[in-house]
């Protein structure tokens, strides 16, 4: 009886909430809650059309400006429109209708000044693609020194420059070398890419050329420029997207200072942007024929201006620009 230790009896109370209480209830609504919003921005982004989501863009991109420019509203929801900013009358300055914002507050001007730029970025794309292959191909790269690449107004400048101990042709003749060709056949690749259409021109040095008397270094030039359009045809180019063959003999000197420096004797390359590509058209005439005479342009980018394209069209080509899965796809979808 002295050895006895008391005993102890626990009881547990049962909650009438259950094992896990209410708790859950708030998860599940949370959830609820997210999967309304995810299904409704859904619904949003499929009923949207391409200009509306433009709108959007531009109001998330830079809201103060995007409201200042137009309304704020990207979707018409049947309220009350916002009135337009006043305008200073000038009469000295007229508004032309390609000028004006359309519904979505983005003037034509602006349309094309994006297109331009992504274009230019295509470009720049093209150039560091093919600065690349030069560098990574051995057969090429004995030959980076004659190679020059740059970006013009009129698009990607590709200048093949001939060197005093390694001619791109035989003397006096439109016969290729052998390295030449294929400098061209790796390049045909990469420039196929882009569906930018392409000008080739053909250059010599000052040197007056010995032969018959009805052939001269204009003759030779554009069978040399003509030549190496037949290479890079043989390599996979397509031959509808050459816009232009033309020779221009020394009219166009690389090295002004010396006439008869070899890097005059040249294969110009031009992938041409929208702009050049539709002035070269405009020259050629509606029946596709060339001017009567064509004027050798300077070895300095090309002022000439260029008509713009319609609205339409424009906000085409930049659905289409955002439609690519990788930068250069993206940008090569046009």
């Amino acid at each position: 009886m002295e050895n006895n230790q008391p005993i102890i009896v626990k009881r547990v109370k049962k909650t009438a909430g259950g094992h896990h209480g209410g708790a859950w209830k708030i998860a599940f609504a949370d959830f609820a809650t997210a999967m309304m919003a995810f299904f409704l921005v859904m619904w949003l982004m499929t009923s949207a059309t391409p200009e509306q989501k433009k709108a959007i863009s531009g109001y998330f991109q830079d809201p103060i400006g995007f409201t200042e420019s137009a309304s704020p509203y990207a979707i018409d929801l049947g309220g009350t429109p916002t009135p337009a900013p006043e305008r200073t009358l000038n009469p000295d300055i007229s508004e032309t209708p390609e000028s004006q914002p359309d519904e979505t507050g983005v003037s034509t001007d602006q349309i094309e000044t994006l297109a331009e730029k992504m274009e230019q970025e295509r470009l720049e794309l093209l150039l560091q693609e093919l600065q690349n292959k030069v560098e990574e191909n051995p057969e090429l790269q004995r030959f980076k020194d004659q190679i020059l690449f740059e970006i013009t107004q009129d698009g990607l400048r590709i200048q093949i420059m001939d060197a005093e101990n390694r001619p791109m042709f035989a003397l006096g003749s439109a016969n290729l070398q052998p390295y030449f060709e294929d400098i061209l056949l790796a390049m045909a690749d990469t420039i196929r890419a882009v569906p930018n259409k392409i000008s080739i021109s053909g250059h010599t040095d000052a040197k007056p050329f010995v032969g018959r008397g009805d052939f001269g270094n204009w003759e030779l030039s554009s069978n040399r420029a003509n030549a190496a359009r037949r290479v890079l045809v043989a390599g996979g180019y397509p031959d509808e997207q050459v816009a232009r063959v033309v020779g221009y003999a020394s009219s166009a000197l690389f090295d002004r200072e010396d006439p008869f420096n070899p890097v005059n004797r040249r294969i110009d390359i031009v992938v041409l942007t929208k702009k050049a590509q539709r002035a070269i058209e405009g020259e050629q005439g509606a029946n596709g024929e060339p001017p009567a005479q064509e004027q050798a342009p300077a070895p300095a980018p090309s002022q000439r201006p260029a008509e713009a394209l319609p609205a339409d069209q424009l906000r085409e080509r930049l659905n289409i620009f955002e439609s690519g899965n990788s930068p250069l796809d993206q940008l090569n979808n046009q």
